[in-house]
């Protein structure tokens, strides 16, 4: 899978209304759910309702805060693509935006999903040096369907649907929770089980797709999902 160019010029009236519409409405709903550290970092990136992100505003941006890029994918890039790409400070995005008749659902994820819920954390050194991590481990066991599975539900457990405890409060990190009115409404109720981090607990927990999550993982820091490798470690090389 090559990476594609964003060609700015050809977003339509139709995206920028879409972009904006998306925006606002959802970082009004999440302001006061989402974690400080997500806020911070939004406006560290620059994100805006009324500008589409131009990726090579936001690339010139991160590589002075973590070293990371954007790198433009027409779709889900395939698992050994997407972790090398992790692995080397890069994040695959989509650069296309969905219709106005799709704006509250959408099958696969799209630009909103992709850059406003994932990229400000981008500019966070302790989310992404976790981030970076995860692709070069999972890089030296892509032989293993197994180890991968269990890195990918990690991966799914804290970068997706990861929760933050932030001033005895419990906050939102996870970019599949930022992007989603329910899941984020539905995350922080009490209707679903909040356990504390504990990697092998997530790297032995099956996680389906298609519905929203039952089962949350809650962090103290950041710090402490990079401090966990020592025991990721132990779970895929020993």
């Amino acid at each position: 899978m090559k990476p594609l160019e964003q060609i700015y010029a050809n977003y339509t009236p139709e995206d920028f209304k879409v972009w904006k519409l998306l925006y606002n409405r959802q970082i009004e709903f999440i302001e006061d759910k989402v974690a400080v550290e997500f806020l911070d970092s939004l406006e560290a990136v620059g994100l805006s309702p009324g500008h589409i992100p131009n990726f090579k505003e936001v690339n010139t941006t991160l590589s002075k805060y973590t070293g990371w890029q954007i790198i433009t994918v027409p779709n889900l890039a395939p698992g050994n693509i997407f972790f090398n790409h992790l692995s080397n400070k890069r994040f695959t995005a989509t650069c296309w935006l969905r219709s106005l008749d799709q704006i509250d659902y959408l099958e696969e994820p799209d630009m909103f999903h992709d850059v406003f819920a994932h990229t400000p954390l981008l500019s966070n050194t302790q989310y992404t040096d976790f981030f970076q991590k995860i692709g070069q481990r999972a890089l030296k066991i892509l032989h293993d369907p197994k180890k991968v599975t269990m890195l990918q539900r990690l991966y799914w457990f804290t970068i997706e649907f990861g929760l933050i405890r932030s001033a005895e409060e419990t906050k939102i990190y996870g970019a599949g929770i930022i992007s989603s009115r329910g899941e984020a409404e539905y995350s922080l109720s009490n209707k679903p089980k909040k356990i504390d981090y504990d990697v092998q607990k997530i790297m032995n927990h099956k996680f389906r797709t298609d519905v929203i999550q039952n089962t949350y993982y809650v962090i103290d820091s950041f710090e402490q999902l990079s401090d966990s490798f020592d025991k990721v470690d132990e779970l895929l090389f020993s």
